[in-house]
C-alpha cells in the first residue's frame, strides 16, 4: 500500500488526516501523522489562557482522540530527503531516530515566532505562539504582581508594572485586551497596587492596528484599548531590546521587565533546508491544488505554504483557511491515488474577528460589513465555541466562561514545569 505521511498536528494536518480516513478504504493507503505534541491546540483562544480566563487543558484536544486508523507518532521532524522520499524523525520520548519512507508527503508544520533578527529581541521577549508560551506568560504576569507588591523601590515597581505588547495584529490586540482584564480582575488581592499603577503599551510598527482589515476595526480597537488606559503607539517599529526594556526606531526608550512579542511569524525551520521553491518569507511555493511544483509526491498547506488565491496573491495563514485547505488537499491526493485530476483550492473568507476583552470585540462580516462591541464579542465566542473539536471541550470552555462572570480570575503561580520565575526572582 502507498504510505501517506502527514507532518504536523495542527488545524491543517488533522483536517487532512480526518478526510483521508473518511474517504479512503483501509486497503488503499497507510496513514502516518508525526507531531511533536500529542495534542492539537485551538490557537484563537491562547490570549484567554494567558489571562487566566480559560484553563490550559481546555483548549487542547488529544490527537489520538481525533483520529481512528491513522498511526500517530509523537516525534520531532529532523530532515526530509525529497530524492529518496524519506523523513527522518526523532521520537520525542525515547530519542530514537527513525527514517520513514513515504509515497506522498503532506507538510503542515505550521509556523514559529519571528523576531526579524532585531538586536536583543530573541533573547528578551516572551512569545505567544504555543501552549507553553501561554502558560509560562501567565505565570510571568502573576509573578510581576507578586514581586511589585513587595518591592520598596518605586522605580523598580514601575518597571515591573510596565508591560509592552509588540504587534498590532489579532494576537497583539487580543493579548493587550485580555491582559488588562486580568489585572483589573485580580488587583483587589494586592493591597499596595492600583490599576493606575499598571502601564500597558501596545506597539505597532505600521500606521494602524489590524492592518489589512477595514479601517473601522483598527480605529475601534484603538479607542477601546485607550479608554481602558492602554497606550497605543503606531508607526514606530522596534529597533532593539535588552533585559531592561525596549527601544523604538524613533529613539523612545521604554523600561520594562516584560515584552510580549506578537509581531510576526515564520515557517517552521525544518522547511528552510528543503531544496524546494520558497517565497521571500520562507513559505513553500505550491500550485492551486497545493502540490509542490516538480515534486508530485509532496503537498503543503497551512502557515508553511503559499497557496495562490487566483487573483495574484496568496491565501492568509489563518485557522479558517487551514481547516478548509485540509479536506481539499485530501480530496486531491485521493484523486491522484485513483488516477483522477486535482482541483484548485478556492475559498472566500467568512470574515475576521478579534476579541478585546471586557465583552467587546470587532468583527468583519462578508461584504466588508463591520460590527463592534458586545454583538461582535458574542459572535466571536459563539463561532469559536462551535469550532472547538469535541463536545467535552465545548462544555469545559463554556463552563470556564461562566465562572469568569461570577468569580475573579485565578492568581496561582504554578511552577510545575519550570523554575524560571524563581530563578529570575533571585537577582
Amino acid at each position: 500500500m502507498p504510505v501517506i505521511v502527514i507532518l504536523g498536528g495542527g488545524f491543517a494536518g488533522i483536517a487532512v488526516a480526518q478526510r483521508l480516513e473518511r474517504r479512503l478504504r483501509a486497503d488503499e493507503a497507510e496513514l502516518v501523522l508525526l507531531s511533536r505534541d500529542n495534542f492539537s491546540l485551538f490557537t484563537p483562544m491562547l490570549p484567554e489562557v494567558t489571562s487566566g480566563e480559560l484553563e490550559v487543558r481546555h483548549v487542547v484536544t488529544p490527537i489520538r482522540a481525533q483520529l481512528n486508523r491513522t498511526r500517530f507518532v509523537m516525534a520531532e521532524v529532523g530532515s526530509i530527503d525529497v530524492e529518496r522520499r524519506t523523513v527522518n524523525y526523532r521520537h520525542a520520548l525515547t530519542g530514537i531516530e527513525v527514517t520513514l519512507a513515504y509515497d506522498h508527503l503532506v507538510i503542515a508544520l505550521g509556523s514559529q515566532t519571528s523576531t526579524y533578527g532585531l538586536p536583543g529581541v530573541a533573547e528578551n521577549v516572551w512569545a505567544l505562539k504555543t501552549l507553553d508560551d501561554a502558560d509560562v506568560l501567565r505565570n510571568r504576569l502573576v509573578w510581576l504582581l507578586e514581586l511589585a507588591d513587595t518591592v520598596a523601590d518605586d522605580a523598580r515597581r514601575k518597571t515591573l508594572l510596565t508591560l509592552v505588547v509588540v504587534g498590532g495584529g489579532f494576537t497583539g490586540v487580543e493579548t493587550a485586551g485580555e491582559t488588562w482584564e486580568l489585572f483589573r480582575s485580580v488587583l483587589r488581592y494586592y493591597r499596595r497596587l492600583r490599576l493606575r499603577d499598571i502601564a500597558m503599551i501596545l506597539v505597532e510598527g505600521g500606521p494602524t492596528l489590524l492592518a489589512g482589515l477595514p479601517p473601522k476595526m483598527g480605529e475601534y480597537s484603538r479607542r477601546v484599548l485607550e479608554r481602558r488606559g492602554v497606550e497605543v503607539l503606531t508607526g514606530d517599529p522596534v529597533a532593539s531590546a535588552d533585559a531592561d526594556g525596549i527601544t523604538l526606531q524613533s529613539g523612545r526608550r521604554i523600561d520594562t521587565a516584560t515584552i510580549v512579542w506578537s509581531a510576526g511569524v515564520a515557517p517552521s525551520p525544518t522547511i528552510a533546508s528543503l531544496p524546494l521553491a520558497k517565497t521571500r518569507h520562507g513559505a513553500l511555493v505550491v500550485g492551486p491544488d497545493m502540490r509542490v511544483a516538480d515534486r508530485p509526491s509532496i503537498w503543503a498547506l497551512g502557515d508553511c505554504a503559499s497557496i495562490p488565491d487566483g487573483s495574484g496573491g496568496s491565501y492568509p495563514a489563518t485557522a479558517q483557511h487551514a481547516i478548509r485547505e485540509g479536506p481539499h488537499l485530501a480530496d486531491n491526493l485521493i484523486a491522484v491515488l485513483r488516477g483522477g485530476a486535482t482541483r484548485p483550492f478556492r475559498f472566500e473568507a467568512l470574515g475576521m474577528m478579534a476579541s478585546l476583552g471586557g465583552r467587546k470585540a470587532v468583527a468583519q462580516l462578508p461584504g466588508d460589513r463591520v460590527i463592534t462591541g458586545f454583538p461582535a464579542w458574542f459572535l466571536w465566542r459563539s463561532y469559536y465555541l462551535l469550532r472547538l473539536p469535541g463536545l467535552d471541550r465545548k462544555l469545559r470552555v463554556a463552563f470556564d466562561w461562566t465562572l469568569e462572570v461570577l468569580f475573579p480570575r485565578d492568581i496561582s503561580e504554578l511552577r510545575i514545569a519550570t523554575d524560571a520565575p524563581e530563578e529570575r526572582a533571585r537577582p
